[in-house]
């Protein structure tokens, strides 16, 4: 069986959407009958990861949309059994090959790419599919506000992690004196500094930065990631008196993750925008209390605040008492996050692709 993947990045990109496509691929290589996956990805921001074998990853349809007309042009004459379509953006296109080659389609959502109506042709494409697979159950109660498609066309698989690449270990005294955290209790974020995406709670944490000093006057907030809104940032935390105390790490390779990670005593995200929020998943995977939202998909990620806690970022109280709460719990991986790691994900993707394929197609 070949599937047919079309998708915004993968193997050449970074972030949460890219990682979560490379652990569909892989799973669906790893699921029975499944001899090939062909990836097209719109987007390939870096030098291409090691791709499995069984995937093959078409980097020339990137970069333009003729190029990519025409790498699926040349898909139309090859074999194919499923059609996954990565985001609502690209339906259009994956609903022509679905109907031409009468095979099924999968749309896979994340997060605010389906909180509101989109598109009118895309959404009259939506009527086409015969599954969306939603990274979580928010994701998936907020597009349906809209969508109103019948309940058995949504699945839920949950982002996944390897845990065994984590672990709790102590902090690298190296990046400590990098950062210049001897000594410091500290917060992390983790995120793009995009003026695009100013929803990661980022500037909620330094608002309360100064009532959480009286509290714990060693506390640090370390920041890293890079972006457009970095500058922005830099004057914010000079405007609210908290410069000496806000620390810009700058774009941290993935080598360096999950050593990063582990220099914290809380990592904090409480946005309003994350489909679910793999970077929480990699925090308790080495020990590090959590800090997420009660208004976006990382609730999925805490189970409902089981792992972590939950805080409304509107609130400041509730901010600065979550936070407070999170810098006196104790290092731990918690027996729960058992639930996202990959052979859980890999089974479930295996499960749902057989039972799809199971069901005849209404043509």
């Amino acid at each position: 069986m070949n599937i047919l993947f079309l998708a915004t990045d993968a193997y050449g990109g970074h972030g949460g959407i890219a990682y979560y496509n490379r652990c569909l691929a892989e799973a669906l290589v790893e699921t029975p009958g499944v001899s090939k996956i062909t990836l097209l990805p719109r987007l390939v921001n870096q030098e291409p990861v090691k791709v499995p074998a069984k995937v093959d990853f078409i980097v020339r349809a990137a970069g333009s949309k003729r190029r990519y007309l025409q790498a699926m042009a040349d898909q139309m004459f090859k074999p194919c059994s499923l059609v996954i379509c990565g985001h609502i953006n690209l339906l259009p296109l994956a609903t022509i090959v679905s109907l031409l080659k009468r095979v099924p389609l999968v749309l896979q959502v994340h997060g605010i790419d389906v909180w509101k109506s989109p598109h009118r042709l895309n959404k009259l494409c939506l009527q086409r599919v015969d599954a969306v697979w939603s990274v979580s159950k928010f994701t998936l109660e907020r597009m349906n506000t809209w969508a109103k498609l019948p309940i058995d066309r949504y699945t839920i698989i949950p982002n996944t992690i390897h845990p065994e690449r984590y672990g709790m270990a102590p902090k690298r005294e190296d990046l400590l004196q990098r950062y210049k955290l001897q000594g410091k209790k500290v917060i992390l974020t983790l995120a793009r500094l995009d003026s695009r995406e100013r929803y990661k709670g980022i500037d909620e944490i330094m608002q309360v930065l100064p009532s959480l000093l009286l509290e714990e006057p060693s506390l640090c907030y370390l920041i890293a990631g890079d972006g457009d809104d970095r500058d922005r940032l830099l004057v914010k935390a000079k405007e609210l008196g908290v410069s000496e105390q806000v620390v810009f790490a700058g774009y941290v390779p993935e080598a360096e993750k999950a050593d990063l990670l582990r220099l914290a005593d809380v990592f904090a995200m409480p946005g309003r925008g994350e489909g679910f929020g793999i970077v929480y998943l990699e925090a308790m995977a080495c020990g590090v209390p959590v800090v997420g939202s009660l208004l976006d998909g990382s609730r999925d990620a805490l189970k409902n605040g089981e792992l972590g806690h939950l805080v409304n970022p509107d609130d400041p109280v509730s901010l600065q008492e979550g936070l407070l709460q999170a810098l006196q719990a104790h290092k731990k991986i918690p027996a729960k996050l058992e639930s996202f790691a990959w052979p859980r994900f890999a089974q479930r993707v295996a499960q749902v692709t057989k039972s799809l394929l199971a069901i005849p197609r209404l043509q």
